[in-house]
């Protein structure tokens, strides 16, 4: 059943669609000829946010969980596209190993894993997952409440048939051709998974979030919106959430905070002249967020600077710890996106997952509690899949903007892939390897 969807009808959006679906054959000639000189993540999820006059994605997740929430209509092109990237990757693959989180009492995310090891098995690869947890020092199974179960091994270095096995990690009787981390490194890189030199480590060690900035990926992002801008004849700003980055903040102690406060009072005066040139009316906002981190922690949204003048102990200690207890001392304050969706009355915010780079499927983050301008990433979320009658993917031309799901979803598929391609840019920029040919 597809869920009951109300989305905005104001002309921008309507008119962005329109352009877009106008655009496509150009679209896809753009993308494949981006394609042919970067490379893409191996898997991503995108947070897209529809206001109705803006359609912008809020953040890029490069360790995707969540895959659990995907319908199994949509497995069919997840797994065409799983062998897509192993065939371009290793293909003569047969075995894969799949390291997870560390945390083993998340059974939403246990299930998330479980759905990834049987879609790269149904690609064809003998798939495990090897845990580097330190609690896990045997073979462990864990019943999921849908019935499924996942077995975690503890993973460690190995010899490989040559004897070459020094720089090899895998399980005890399994010697994997690739390691796919479903990890994303908050709390840096652990010894086990350093000098990897005979494997495919997908995505790269610096694609964690040790290495990785919010502020370099929505540079990208910025930068690839000006072209695609050009491309469509829109103005940038339709696609783009502005930013700003405080480096040198620590909530606790009031350090950075006259940064924090100037920034946030710029931004603000940028959006409320975009809100003006267009004629929109809302209330504009500000995201202040960790600069890296994921799990929707160290979040807060600020509707005027002199917010910051008042911020509560809660807020303080919210916003100074992020995942892994990682301590929260870089800022990104990004453009607020209101959501003009609604799945059930509730406000929602699809998500976009890819892989390789092929849009594969999505759901809504769906939060009852929370506001067109809050954080739906939060305790208490929960999560629609998209299922439709008619494929998400292949747009319906002449429909009217609007009323075609279809035309909504190849939309956000777009700007999933836009911001795909940012973080292709930013990964390259970042890769310590490419250092040594400059």
């Amino acid at each position: 059943m597809v869920p009951h969807l109300i989305t905005a009808t104001n002309s921008p959006i309507n008119e962005l669609e329109q352009r877009i679906l106008d655009s496509m054959p150009a679209i896809e000639r753009w993308f494949r000829l981006e394609w042919m000189e970067h490379t893409p993540p191996f898997y991503s999820s995108v947070d897209v946010r529809n206001a109705g006059f803006k359609l912008a994605p809020v953040d890029t997740n490069l360790y995707p969980g969540g895959w659990n929430n995907l319908t199994e209509e949509m497995l069919p092109l997840a797994v065409q596209a799983a062998m897509a990237a192993i065939e371009k990757i290793c293909p003569d693959a047969k075995n894969l190993l799949v390291i997870p989180e560390n945390h083993t009492r998340n059974m939403f995310y246990l299930m998330n894993v479980a759905r990834l090891a049987r879609i790269f098995n149904m690609a064809g690869l003998n798939v495990r997952l090897g845990s580097i947890n330190p609690e896990i020092k045997e073979t462990t199974r864990i019943d999921l409440p849908n019935g499924d179960h996942v077995v975690l091994e503890p993973a460690q270095r190995i010899k490989s048939d040559s004897g070459l096995g020094k720089g090899r990690l895998g399980l005890k009787d399994f010697d994997p051709c690739t390691i796919l981390l479903n990890n994303d490194l908050s709390a840096g890189v652990p010894g086990i998974l350093e000098d990897i030199h005979e494997q495919f480590l997908l995505p790269p060690l610096h694609a964690g979030w040790h290495v990785r900035r919010k502020s370099q990926h929505f540079q990208a992002y910025e930068e690839l919106t000006k072209r695609f801008g050009k491309l469509l004849g829109i103005d940038p700003w339709l696609i783009n959430p502005m930013f700003a980055q405080c480096g040198e903040v620590n909530f606790h102690e009031g350090v950075g905070m006259d940064c924090l406060t100037s920034n946030v009072d710029a931004l603000l005066t940028k959006i409320k002249r975009k809100y003006k040139e267009y004629g929109i009316t809302e209330k504009p906002f500000v995201v202040v967020k960790a600069d890296n981190g994921t799990y929707g922690m160290g979040i807060m949204t600020v509707r005027d600077a002199k917010e910051l003048e008042e911020i509560n102990r809660k807020t303080k200690n919210k916003m100074s710890v992020a995942k892994d207890g990682q301590e929260i001392n870089q800022v990104i304050i990004q453009e607020g996106v209101h959501t003009n969706e609604r799945v059930n009355a509730a406000v929602a915010e699809p998500v976009v997952y890819m892989m390789d780079r092929y849009v594969v499927g999505g759901f809504y983050r769906v939060h009852s509690e929370r506001g067109v301008d809050e954080n739906l990433n939060s305790p208490g979320a929960q999560f629609v899949p998209l299922a439709f009658d008619k494929s998400a993917h292949l747009p319906q031309p002449g429909a009217k903007p609007g009323a075609s799901v279809p035309n909504r979803f190849y939309m956000y598929g777009v700007i999933g892939r836009l911001a795909m391609l940012a973080a292709s840019y930013e990964l390259e920029a970042t890769d310590p390897e490419a250092e040594v040919y400059e």
